[in-house]
């Protein structure tokens, strides 16, 4: 059987005991970074005097080695009790773990995924953003015309948008922000749920003004969603299914979402 574990984003007290069992029953452990859960385990055996199966074995599993690995993978291998463990949060949102399911599923191995911590969530809920349809976009690109293709899907998706971003390009992001969309209210968190977990909401300026970029650590970015113009009937989708050239899509498009017709038309030049 397989078991999807998450684990604590910042503070170890988030830790469930679902998750505790989970792990000191384990025989063989997939370890997003066999050193992170290593450390997990000693954590927990210290602070909780929980005892774990003697000769575990720990095996890396990460975005890299993903493919490979499932592709040598014999369902014979989960009569075992296997546990995938993530280095923080839930396994299968912007970490592997996904790709694992969906091999139990085509093969009829059992599996089993444990609810627990996650930024995403946490922050979204943190926002205060009223609107409740959320839309999770992961990571951007990092440059280029992909990225700035990307970020103006998220600005007009039409819903509370929940962004991951690195600290070397926050201020990149709040630029770009600021550029798009100036008025647009934001909602930054840093460090959830660690010792020094910060809040930010407002404007990508206002935030300029309050945030050291300099921090380390993750950054979970929450766009509001943007006021439409008045609801229709016809979606982007609708429209993108026409015989139609892009430039007259995106006035169509624009014409719906209120997003800028120069701006929509780059963006659907990479749909």
């Amino acid at each position: 059987m397989l078991t999807l574990i998450p684990t604590p984003i910042g503070n170890i007290g988030d830790i469930s005991l679902r998750a505790i069992e989970a792990l000191s029953e384990a025989d063989i452990l997939l370890c997003e970074d066999t050193r992170v859960t290593k450390k997990l385990i000693q954590i927990l055996k210290e602070r909780y005097n929980t005892s774990f199966k003697s000769e575990q074995q720990f095996i890396s599993l990460h975005s890299h080695n993903e493919k490979e690995f499932i592709e040598k993978l014999d369902p014979a291998f989960f009569e075992q009790n296997i546990i995938y463990a993530s280095d923080a949060g839930m396994p299968g949102i912007s970490d592997p773990g996904q790709a694992l399911v969906k091999y139990c599923q085509d093969n009829g191995v059992k599996y089993d995924v444990l609810p627990g911590a996650n930024a995403l969530l946490t922050a979204f809920v943190a926002s205060g953003f009223v609107t409740t349809k959320m839309l999770f976009w992961g990571f951007l690109p990092h440059k280029g015309k992909d990225r700035a293709a990307s970020l103006l899907g998220a600005l007009n998706s039409g819903y509370t948008t929940v962004l991951y971003e690195s600290p070397h390009r926050l201020e990149k992001l709040l630029d770009e922000l600021s550029h798009e969309e100036p008025s647009r209210k934001i909602f930054l968190a840093k460090e959830l749920t660690k010792r020094y977990q910060k809040y930010y909401l407002g404007t990508a300026d206002e935030i300029k003004q309050k945030v050291d970029v300099n921090l380390r650590g993750e950054w979970v970015v929450v766009l509001e969603a943007k006021e439409t113009l008045g609801s229709s009937a016809i979606s982007q989708n609708d429209i993108l299914e026409l015989d139609l050239p892009k430039k007259v899509q995106a006035k169509l498009v624009s014409k719906i979402t209120g997003e800028n017709t120069k701006a929509c038309y780059e963006r659907l030049l990479h749909i």
